[in-house]
């Protein structure tokens, strides 16, 4: 009897160290280990005493110190490729929103200049030509200042009309010589007679609101992609590193490579990974819905297309206006501005009556194109706008939609990674926002230094937020560089009297928006840096311009 319980003890014994043995074998930590591409020279077949480990529970173990610091490098990687894939989307909308908008609204200047020199070429012949380049500079100002040049529109607008008035007051009286000082007094009494109508007046009031919307909406669609992008490329603190190797590997050293974390510790850690991001949202939500608001605009009384296609028209109209009244504001100008002197050469030679009179007529409202209810413009602000709302809260949801994909983290409660071993995970989920990780059990941040390119970033979102709210209400506003010297604070607007303007300082330097083709110098990028393009290379080019044309002289 006793040798019967002595062989049943020693048989137990043997399927009981048996199946530790088998438990303490790593053979499947190894198979994991070489699939993520390492070599398995130095990695153990059976269990190690693990007391060299710095990251993973200490007790019996499958990884050496080095299968840890590349385990800790792989966590790094990973996290990084997670926040860049989750963000693709999204950063991706800005991408194709902004290269969309901003070859529509070329092409449409384009089209309009195109539908201007026809017309106008038609109408005129060579006393177009001879004059063309004051509409040709028109359109050369307004995609400069779409594309984020130093331009006061109003201005501008204004000193085309007086162009405008001096070439075609030549023109109808052109048995008479003028000179550039009774020119200028023309120009000087142009507000009092309004020889064009009230054209001028209400298309500068169109032009400056449509351009100043869709200058600052397609510049905020650049700050967004920018921002987005470099909040993208995270930068992982060394506690994070940390944390996200005891979640993601130390299952392989404790001999579970195919454990997936718990989701409550998942949103844990990646809530203390990515605190910062969190933090962008409340500005990046205000910026969202300012962009919204000035999409409405696009779409409603700032509608650009309705401005820019009809320009040629409305230009042809004041142009009748100012030929339908010719002898009686010629008599106001010549009392105004003395009695001109003759040219010698007769009206008659010239035949620019009747060049007028005959062929300068306005197509008739049968002719004109119906645009169709829903526009090309509707449907791609439309669309911009359902992508721009699905991107409002991302940031301090990313952590959730990490942990929540299936890939990531364990759905079931008891069979998963608890960050000691397979059971359920207890701690509370923390808040989102830096200051909330000081209770992270996981993530152990010094929540008084957050990170400053995030800063950077929230403060580059509220300078553009504050450009589209002025932009909203039809107002322009400028950020100066701190680097310049003696420069206008304002660009063109169609700010009245009375209108407010809001600027927001950001530090001692505040980024200069630019509109600028290329993917290298963004808005985003100026906010912490000057650019390398900046404000005070634009100006000095500016004046050069100006001074140049000034030296031109006058077409007669």
């Amino acid at each position: 009897m006793p040798s019967v319980v002595v062989c049943t003890l020693w048989l137990l014994l043997s399927t009981s160290f048996g199946a530790e043995s088998k438990a303490r074998s790593c053979s499947e930590v190894r198979q994991a280990f070489h699939a993520k591409g390492f070599s398995l020279v130095n990695a153990p077949h059976q269990e190690i005493s693990g007391e060299h480990l710095r990251v993973c529970p200490q007790g019996y173990t499958c990884c050496t110190s080095d299968m840890e610091d590349k385990l800790n490098q792989q966590s790094k990687m990973e996290f990084e490729k997670l926040v860049e894939e989750r963000s693709h989307n999204m950063r991706a909308t800005f991408v194709s929103s902004h290269k969309k908008f901003d070859e529509y609204f070329l092409e449409l200047l384009d089209n309009s200049e195109r539908s201007l020199n026809g017309l106008f070429s038609r109408t005129f012949g060579k006393l177009y030509m001879k004059n063309s380049e004051v509409f040709q500079d028109l359109f050369t100002e307004l995609k400069r200042y779409y594309t984020g040049g130093n331009v006061n529109l109003e201005e501008m607008l204004n000193d085309f009309w007086s162009r405008l008035l001096e070439r075609m007051f030549q023109l109808f009286n052109s048995q008479y010589h003028f000179t550039d000082d009774y020119l200028e007094c023309v120009s000087k009494y142009s507000d009092q007679l309004k020889p064009f109508g009230d054209v001028p007046r209400k298309l500068k009031a169109q032009v400056t609101r449509a351009l100043i919307a869709a200058r600052t909406f397609v510049q905020g669609l650049m700050v967004g992609r920018e921002v987005a992008n470099r909040v993208a490329k995270v930068n992982v603190a060394p506690t994070c590193v940390r944390a996200l190797t005891k979640m993601l590997y130390c299952p392989y050293c404790r001999s579970m490579p195919g454990l997936k974390p718990c989701k409550n510790y998942c949103q844990n850690v990646m809530r203390g990974c990515l605190a910062n991001q969190a933090d962008l949202d409340l500005e990046w939500n205000t910026f969202t819905d300012a962009m919204l608001l000035v999409a409405e605009r696009l779409q409603g009384p700032f509608h650009i297309e309705a401005v820019i296609e009809p320009i040629d028209l409305k230009i042809s109209e004041a142009i009748m206006t100012m030929q339908d009244n010719n002898k009686i504001l010629s008599a106001k100008f010549f009392q105004n501005c003395g009695p001109p002197k003759a040219s010698g050469i007769g009206r008659s030679a010239r035949g620019i009556s009747d060049v007028f009179s005959a062929r300068f007529r306005p197509y008739p409202p049968e002719e004109k194109t119906t645009a169709a209810t829903e526009t090309s413009l509707d449907r791609l602000v439309i669309d911009i706008r359902e992508k721009l709302k699905v991107s409002k809260g991302f940031w301090s949801n990313l952590p959730d939609d990490i942990c929540a994909d299936g890939k990531l983290a364990e759905s079931d409660e008891e069979q998963c990674w608890n960050s000691h071993t397979k059971a359920r995970y207890f701690p509370e989920v923390v808040k989102e926002g830096l200051t909330n990780q000081v209770n992270n059990p996981e993530v152990n941040l010094d929540i008084t230094r957050p990170d400053t390119l995030i800063r950077q970033q929230i403060m580059a979102l509220r300078v553009m937020s504050n450009k589209l709210k002025n932009a909203y209400n039809g107002n322009d506003i400028y950020f100066q560089d701190s680097s310049d010297e003696g420069s206008s604070s304002g660009s063109g607007s169609g700010c009245s009297d009375g209108c407010t303007t809001e600027t927001v300082l950001v530090g001692s330097k505040a980024p200069v928006i630019r509109a600028d083709r290329s993917d290298v110098h963004t808005a985003a990028a100026a906010a912490g840096k000057t650019l390398s393009h900046g404000p005070s290379q634009l100006l000095m080019m500016t004046a050069l311009i100006t001074s140049f044309s000034a030296a031109q002289p006058r077409w007669r």
